[in-house]
């Protein structure tokens, strides 16, 4: 007897009707909660994220167990949570820039066939400075003096002309070639006659201040002042000399030193704020900044530089 109540109170457990109905019930419930739990992570989800969720089989967002819907979004590519991240477009690699007019110009290969296409000599008219290449930031390596003759590339820019020494690319300011070749220059040309109207220059100052002063005088004798010792710079050291004179006779002054640089031992001159210089020869009269007065400036004389 007490075997059969004990089995009976077992099978009574197991299909007790009213657990069977408890569970029947759980189930639905458990499913409403987890789907109710995934509806409130996507509304507060990125909002890409919520786009894809939306975009999942109505029945798979309503019922779908957590893994199936992992699963989903995985085969749809989200593989984070950072929509920022996962969603992004990949960045277009920016294209390179396109080399510079002087970058084409100095590349290798294209120097190496200037120089092997060079067949053209043509005869220098002055004295040419010659640059490493055209542009501000070339280096000047020496020069080349006029009435020479130099093979050139027929390639120009900025301002310059290539031309080759040997075997070497070099650039030149350019319009300063002839095909025939030109007269030499007469360095003594102007220069002649004595100093009569009473002026000198001290002694102890560079024998080519002393040029200077005789040829000038010689050729302009109404000008009868010239200043050389000063306490600053080439003045102190005897190789300035300042030529008053002004107006278009100044600039006469001026050109005339500068034809006989040579022969006078002329390193640089100013006058009526321009300099010229021999080591910038090919460039002619340059501007200069304004120093604040008619003196500082130069345009009541002609300052002489000599070597």
């Amino acid at each position: 007897m007490a075997d059969h109540r004990h089995k009976r109170d077992t099978n009574a457990r197991l299909f007790n009707p009213f657990r069977a109905r408890a569970i029947v019930i759980a189930g639905p419930l458990a499913v409403v909660a987890t789907a109710s739990a995934v509806t409130l992570g996507v509304v507060n989800a990125e909002p890409a994220t919520r786009d894809l969720f939306s975009a999942l089989p109505a029945a798979a967002n309503a019922v779908a167990p957590q893994n199936d819907l992992v699963g989903e979004a995985r085969r749809l590519g989200v593989v984070s949570r950072d929509a920022s991240r996962d969603l992004a477009k990949p960045e277009k690699k920016a294209k390179p820039a396109k080399p510079t007019e002087l970058e084409l110009a100095m590349a290798k290969p294209a120097v190496r066939k200037a120089i092997a296409g060079a067949d053209t000599k043509l005869w220098t008219t002055e004295v040419l400075n010659l640059w490493t290449q055209p542009g501000d930031k070339a280096d000047n390596v020496g020069d080349i003096d006029e009435v020479k003759k130099v093979l050139v590339t027929g390639r120009s820019l900025y301002g310059r002309d290539e031309v080759v020494l040997d075997g070497a690319a070099r650039w030149v300011t350019a319009g300063y070639f002839s095909q025939e070749k030109p007269e030499a220059p007469d360095e003594t040309v102007g220069i002649g006659g004595d100093c009569t109207n009473g002026s000198s220059v001290p002694s102890g100052v560079s024998p080519n201040i002393v040029k200077v002063h005789e040829a000038v005088c010689a050729a302009f004798p109404e000008i009868t002042t010239y200043g050389t010792f000063r306490s600053d710079g080439e003045h102190a050291q005897g190789l300035a000399v300042d030529i008053m004179v002004s107006g278009s006779r100044g600039q006469e002054v001026a050109d005339f030193v500068r034809e006989n640089y040579a022969a006078l031992g002329v390193n640089y001159l100013i006058y009526s704020q321009q300099i010229w210089s021999v080591d910038r020869a090919s460039e002619g009269y340059r501007g200069m900044e304004d120093r604040g007065s008619t003196t500082a400036n130069h345009y009541d004389h002609v300052h002489v530089t000599t070597y």
